[in-house]
């Protein structure tokens, strides 16, 4: 029988991951897609706040904490390779709470874990420049005192969030960077000068890069940016439910259901799911 991987052993390879190269870190939703990402060879995973909630039919940002946790608890649980959770804004605005519940997102198991300089829905905008770097600060803090080895993204979000401000952008991670992110996201930059404004302000510090729409890089372009890892946040997610309410409208609508012909079988996904022992 196979030797079980720790969440040691994970987090040491997602730090490692990062060191060089580019690699791309899909995010599934729930264990099935985890399992299927991992066996096609994917070396990190990274959950998807959107994914899980559409699944649990909330919109973005509404899942409670508690829930929350318990799905990154069972993804780290069922692979083998490192997961990156999607903790939006550590679920809450006060410091000394979201450290806290840093520290009980650590305790899951997760190799890494990425902070959002917004609250929880975005609704009310970016929380202020030096809000923000403190909240950054402090996370860091959160996961030291934890003593675990744990990789810190922190995420500025003003290109997603109606605030597209490139020097804005910049002097955040440059700011993050100093107050101990070891990984830097600004989710919604797509282009080529965006992408090296935001590699030249991370000054080595790795970058993460978006790719959630049909118009995105290759791996490769990116690569050659200088962007260290790719995800695409909930975009696999909304792949899965774009399938699922074409082919349940042609079926209440026409009463059709070619939409299955060439589908995945049952038999092939139980062999995929088979203990592998």
């Amino acid at each position: 029988m196979t030797t079980p991987i720790t969440a040691q052993q994970k987090r040491t390879a997602f730090f490692q991951l990062h060191q060089s190269g580019c690699f791309i870190m899909p995010n599934p939703w729930n264990t099935g897609t985890a399992l299927c990402l991992e066996q096609m060879g994917f070396p990190a995973l990274a959950s998807t706040s959107s994914g899980h909630a559409y699944a649990n039919g909330l919109p973005d940002g509404t899942q409670p904490l508690h829930t929350v946790l318990s799905h990154l608890h069972e993804l780290a649980a069922m692979t083998s390779v490192p997961l990156n959770a999607d903790f939006e804004n550590g679920y809450a605005d006060d410091i000394g709470l979201m450290q806290q519940n840093i520290m009980e997102c650590v305790a899951t198991g997760v190799a890494g874990l990425s902070i959002e300089d917004t609250p929880q829905g975005g609704t009310q905008g970016l929380y202020d420049f030096a809000q923000a770097v403190s909240r950054v600060r402090a996370a860091r803090d959160a996961i030291d005192q934890t003593g675990e080895r744990v990789l810190l993204t922190a995420r500025t979000e003003g290109f997603i969030r109606g605030a597209p401000d490139l020097p804005e952008t910049t002097r955040r991670i440059q700011a993050f960077v100093d107050a101990g992110a070891d990984c830097i996201y600004a989710p919604g930059i797509n282009t080529s000068e965006q992408i090296s404004a935001v590699v030249a302000a991370a000054n080595g510090t790795p970058v993460n890069v978006l790719c959630g729409n049909g118009k995105a890089m290759t791996a490769s372009e990116l690569a050659d940016l200088g962007v260290r890892r790719i995800s695409v946040g909930g975009a696999l997610a909304r792949v899965a439910m774009d399938a699922f309410l074409r082919v349940a409208q042609q079926i209440r609508q026409e009463g059709r259901f070619d939409g299955f012909a060439g589908i995945v079988g049952g038999d092939e996904l139980d062999r995929l799911f088979a203990p592998k022992d």
